[in-house]
């Protein structure tokens, strides 16, 4: 499809927060863009529903193509998770562009990490914990590993906890029972409260940042990854925990 200025967030930024997104800046009086063209297509063709493939005329939307430095079409960029991640310049032979594409994929480990945080988030601990272990280490996406990790231990930790109120009667009777909030942040986590989760391991911090070689803030940057999909609550709780810490 087309993408203008004004489709641009929503066509490839957000897309590609879904799916890798192409995007071929070009022109109609580009000769190389029109023999890099049919190629593109077919390629995104055989890749129909795990890439999407976006034009961008470079004479009618001017903007764009200085946003992103464009000063030889064709152009080709690759998204994913809303940013560029790889481009190439010029027309390409076949095989080398279906590599490109290939490397805009998800690897392996990146699709058995994705079912682990699905079946997680179904409460299907078991399998979820079988497809983390098919992820091999890598730096990036460590803190959602560590994250998932986490968020499985405080499931089961919250099935073999006191009750709710249990803890609510401990803590009332002696605030500073730390392993009594973590045993409630691990049960509200479980159950994807995530606020009264954070509120929790926020006290924690707030009597002592230093318990337990800092668990509570630990499990705060856990629950960070978990709910990241809320921006909002997660930001707030950041900036309360940078308080509470500094």
């Amino acid at each position: 499809m087309d993408a203008t200025t004004a489709t641009f967030e929503r066509e490839v930024i957000e897309a590609s927060k879904a799916l890798p997104v192409l995007v071929d800046f070009w022109a109609p009086w580009c000769a190389p863009c029109r023999a890099l063209a049919p190629v593109l297509e077919k390629i995104a063709a055989e890749f129909a529903g795990r890439v999407k493939l976006v034009k961008v005329n470079v004479d009618e939307n001017p903007q764009l193509a200085a946003a992103f430095g464009i000063r030889s079409i064709p152009a080709v960029f690759g998204f994913r998770d809303g940013r560029p991640v790889a481009e190439f310049l010029g027309a390409l032979p076949e095989a080398e562009v279906r590599a490109f594409v290939q490397k805009l994929l998800p690897s392996a480990s990146e699709l058995a990490l994705e079912r682990a945080e699905q079946l997680y988030r179904e409460g299907r601990l078991d399998e979820a914990e079988q497809e983390l272990a098919k992820v091999r280490f890598d730096p990036d996406w460590e803190p959602r590993v560590e994250a998932l990790r986490r968020g499985i231990a405080d499931a089961r930790e919250a099935a073999r906890a006191p009750s709710e109120a249990e803890l609510r009667a401990r803590l009332a009777a002696n605030p500073m029972d730390h392993e009594a909030r973590l045993a409630l942040a691990a049960r509200y986590a479980a159950a994807r409260r995530w606020r009264e989760a954070l509120e929790e391991l926020l006290e924690i911090v707030r009597r002592d940042k230093d318990w337990r070689d800092g668990e509570a803030r630990k499990r705060m940057l856990a629950i960070f990854n978990l709910a990241a999909e809320d921006r909002e609550l997660v930001a707030d709780y950041r900036r309360k925990l940078a308080a509470a810490l500094y």
